[in-house]
């Protein structure tokens, strides 16, 4: 199989600029770290990694090489080109400025397009922000930027350890998780636009997690009469928040 090299100005390799990167908490999608090198200086990165939520995977040698050629000392790191924000700030922000939230969650999307997409989408409707996992998701690089129109430069993202516990905390704060689903049981032109919500969307094949359905307070369907199943994710997202948008009291 032929793996594309990302350009250089998506990554930083080596110990010390990497260690570096993560002393001044620069946003990072994740880092790679050689199988089996065990340092002082490596258990400092991971340390750092885990205290930043950045997601961090070991793998052999040849992936690494691939990424560069250049002397990598075992870890890579790549760059994201947006600033995560806490998500408790995200919600607790909109709140205190009289606004009403709206989030859009990603349960397990991990094609970049979709992504992008949904960013977009996002961004035009007025979502308050995108909540996406640390792990499991499509990476927030330059591609999902310019899927996204620049969109992903203006909504405000939040990158959770684990969904199920995000949709949680949701809750206990009075916003109310909507599944978009095939099988859900509230048709989307029925859902309330005046009320604080966070809309999950899973993958197109597997859905929404069991963990994070259980979590979710409605299901909503989007009726359709054609033979096709099922919508792109991207898609289903548009017409969910323009549904939503219809009833929001700006509207």
């Amino acid at each position: 199989m032929h793996h594309r090299r990302p350009s250089e100005r998506t990554f930083l390799f080596g110990i010390h600029p990497v260690l570096e990167a993560l002393q001044e908490a620069k946003p990072m999608q994740r880092v790679l770290f050689l199988k089996g090198k065990q340092t002082d200086e490596m258990s400092e990165i991971l340390s750092k990694c885990r205290a930043l939520d950045i997601p961090a995977q070991s793998v052999p040698k040849e992936r690494l090489d691939r990424i560069t050629m250049k002397n990598h000392q075992g870890v890579v790191a790549f760059i994201s080109p947006i600033e995560f924000q806490p998500l408790d700030e995200v919600v607790l922000g909109a709140f205190e400025a009289g606004q009403t939230p709206l989030l859009v969650a990603l349960d397990g999307v991990t094609d970049v397009r979709n992504l992008g997409a949904i960013a977009r989408t996002a961004e035009c409707f007025g979502a308050t922000a995108l909540v996406v996992p640390a792990t499991g998701s499509a990476p927030v690089n330059e591609d999902a930027v310019k899927s996204s129109a620049g969109a992903l430069l203006r909504l405000p993202m939040c990158r959770v350890k684990r969904m199920d516990q995000a949709m949680e905390w949701m809750t206990q704060m009075g916003l109310s998780p909507v599944a978009v689903s095939e099988k859900g049981d509230v048709q989307a032109h029925e859902l309330a636009g005046d009320a604080p919500t966070c809309l999950v969307l899973g993958d197109e094949h597997s859905g929404i997690s069991a963990e994070v359905m259980k979590h979710c307070t409605t299901a909503v369907r989007i009726p359709m009469k054609g033979k096709t199943s099922s919508l792109n994710v991207g898609v289903a997202a548009g017409i969910v928040l323009h549904a939503l948008g219809l009833k929001s009291p700006d509207a």
